[in-house]
Order: structure tokens, then sequence, then C-alpha cells
């Protein structure tokens, strides 16, 4: 009788190959996506608009983002990553190309709002993420979360100068069209997360193997943690995005140079780097819950005291330098103890619904920042309501229960 030989695993299934792609898809779909705040500016004086409403088209992209996210995890949860994150690029790289040929409000909702948000949503980290979980054993699941995270903050990093860089040696109509080449890139580097999972979850219930992705969804929604870890993102979303969209216009207007304002968002991205691969080790050692509420609150305290002094060179790297270390950090947290409650069999999904309350905190963080600049002036306002919510997430954070939920441990 002839044995049959077993097929060579192909070179790209490899385990350092996998983190290395899934580590530059984060880098080219969170580092496009933080350009956009480099175009407030730009795109508002060319087409005399108030601020408010490029504001709307990034609110309605943060909101088209976190609507998709948990339809993009369910059909990553059903077909493989690989595919969706394919498709998700091809229509990311559209959304953004087609914003220098949106001259009337509407276009430029649809275009650089919409379906930009749905690429972003079906090409995004999120599901790179998701991928981990699912290929790495649990005991390393955090650094892999962390890991990625981090690789989304290099990609702040690189691509908000590249963007500047884009904005002054073609004009912004051109780089706007570069960067949606770019994004192209992350189809190439999706094959790789195609991998079969070969770790087996930490602790597998006859529970998970026969519950559905709607009974798994329904049941985490009567889990009392996860709706309060639902509750706390919001807030994540709202400060990051009215940060990433109105920070560098809000420093042109207190006097910092073109550059430097540009180059707010890379110094943010940069430390998060250290701040995001550093919450992937802590995770994996303590409390996901009280390391998310310490960091909301150090997030409140670092702009009361932005806010207090007089804005100067010095107080916008030390501000965006600290930041940046609480930016992402909360993701390897959030992601952590989604897995920890439900398991991987469904985390993309029920992640992605976590995600969902992140960007609705995004659209109101991005909008009401335009829309209150417009009314009174100035951001204030929504630099305190940004304080009072991070006071808020660190109270509903603490609560939560870091052990399986009852209906997926049985």
């Amino acid at each position: 009788m002839t044995e049959i030989a077993a097929k060579p695993a192909r070179w790209y299934y490899d385990p350092t190959v996998i983190i290395a792609a899934g580590c530059l898809v984060a880098v080219v779909s969170f580092g496009a996506r933080a350009t956009m705040g480099l175009f407030t500016y730009p795109i508002s004086e060319a087409h005399q608009w108030h601020r408010e409403t490029y504001g709307f088209a990034m609110a309605i992209q943060n909101l088209g983002w976190g609507i998709f996210q948990p339809i993009a995890g369910g059909f990553a949860d059903k077909y493989g990553t690989p595919r969706v994150l394919v498709v998700g690029a091809g229509i990311y790289a559209v959304g953004i190309a087609l914003m220098p040929f949106s001259d009337t409000p509407g276009l430029m909702y649809l275009t650089g709002g919409l379906i930009a948000g749905i690429g972003i949503a079906t090409a995004s980290f999120t599901l790179v993420m998701a991928a981990f979980g699912r290929l790495v054993p649990p005991e390393k699941r955090s650094w892999a979360f962390g890991i990625a995270t981090a690789a989304g903050s290099l990609g702040q990093f690189i691509f908000a100068p590249l963007g500047q860089a884009f904005i002054a040696a073609f004009g912004w109509e051109t780089a706007l069209i570069l960067i949606g080449g770019l994004v192209l890139l992350i189809i190439p580097l999706a094959i790789p997360l195609g991998a079969k999972g070969a770790v087996p979850d930490a602790s597998p219930t006859p529970a998970q193997a026969t519950m559905t992705l709607r009974e798994a969804v329904a049941k985490a929604f009567g889990h009392s943690s996860y709706v309060l870890l639902t509750a706390g993102f919001f807030v994540c979303g709202f400060q990051i995005a009215f940060v990433t969209i109105h920070l560098p216009a809000y420093l042109i207007e207190h006097g910092i140079s073109t550059w430097l304002a540009a180059s707010s968002i890379a110094i943010v991205g940069i430390f998060n780097v250290i701040g995001s691969y550093s919450a992937g080790i802590i995770g994996g050692r303590y409390s996901k819950a009280y390391s998310l509420s310490a960091i909301y609150l150090l997030r409140s305290l670092v702009v009361v005291l932005f806010i207090s002094f007089p804005i100067s060179p010095a107080t916008t790297i030390l501000f965006t330098a600290s930041l940046g270390l609480l930016w992402l950090s909360t993701v390897p947290f959030t992601m952590g103890l989604v897995a920890v409650m439900f398991g991987t069999r469904y985390v993309a999904t029920l992640y992605g619904f976590v995600f969902l309350s992140h960007q609705l905190g995004s659209f109101f963080g991005v909008w009401l920042g335009g829309r209150f600049h417009d009314i009174y002036g100035s951001y204030d306002p929504v630099w305190w309501m940004s304080i009072a919510l991070g006071i808020f997430a660190a109270a509903v954070n603490w609560p939560i229960r870091e052990q399986r939920a009852p209906a997926f441990a049985s």
C-alpha cells in the first residue's frame, strides 16, 4: 500500500511571514486613514466650505466604518480574512481616489465618507487581529494583538509625513490619488492570512461548537461585561477621531507651523508603537479591565494639561508624545477581553460590534468638532467633552469581569 506524502506548507504560511504580512496590512490600512486630517484645511479652503462640511464627511466615514465592521467580521469568520481584505482594499482605494473629484458636499459625503468608510471596515487591522487570534496560542494572543496595533500606529507615523510631502509636492488632489494607490498594496499582503489556524481555543466547549453566529451575538449582548466594554469603547472613538481630524487645524490656528501640525499625528503614531506593544505585553500579565480604566483617566489628564497652558511647539510635542502612549493601547485590551469572554470562533464579529460603538463615538467626535468650531469659533467645548467622557469610560470599564461568559463556558 502506497502512502501519499503530505503537501509541504507554502512558504507564505510560515508564522513569521503571516505576522509580518498582517502587520504590513495594518501599516497601510491605518496609515492611509491617519492622513485624512491633513486634508481638513486644504479641502475646506479650496471649496470654501465650512469646517463642519469636511468634518461631517469624515464623520460619515467613521460611521460607515463602524456599521460595516461587524458585517466584514462576519464575512471574515465565514469566508476567510484574505478575501474580505482584497475586496475591502479595492473599495477603500476607490473612495480615497475619488475625493479630489468630489466638488460638492454630497459627493464628498459619498466618496470620502461612505465608500471610504466601507473600504476601511473591510480592509481594517481589526480583521488582521482576528486572524492572529485564530493563528497564535492563547497565551500569546495579547502580544499578537499588541503588535498588530503597534503596526497600525507605525503606519500613522509613516503615512502622516508622507501624505504632507505628497501635498507639498503635488497638491492635495494628486496626494489623495497617490494614497489611494498605496492602499492597493493590501491585496498581495492579504494572502498569507489565509493560513488555517492550527491552535485550538484555550477552552473549547460544546456550547461554542454548536452556537450559530446569531445566537453568539444575542448571548454576547446579554452579558453585562460586554455591554460595559462596548459603552467604554464609544469614548475611545470620540477622542481619537476628534484628534486625528481636527488637531492639525487646531494647531495651525494657534500659530503652530503646518509641518509640525502635520507631524503631530506622526508623533502620536510613533509613540503609540511603544504604547500598543507595551499594552499587548501588559494585557497578558495584568487585568485588562483595570488597564483600560487607567488609560482613559490618563487621557483626560493629558488633555487637561494641554489646553491649560499656551500652545507652543514644546507643549505640542509633549502632548502628542504623551497621548501617543495612550492612543490605541486600548485596542489589545479590548480585543483581548472579547476573546477571553467568548473565545475566538466569532471574535471578528463580536469585536466588530464593540468597534461599531467606537465608530459611533468617532462620528460624534469628528462632527461635533467641526460643528462647535463653526458655532463658537473654538474647539475648546469638544476638548472638555473629551475629558468628561474619559472619566465616564474609566468608570464603566472598572467592573468588567475578565472571565468566560457563562453561555460560552458550558
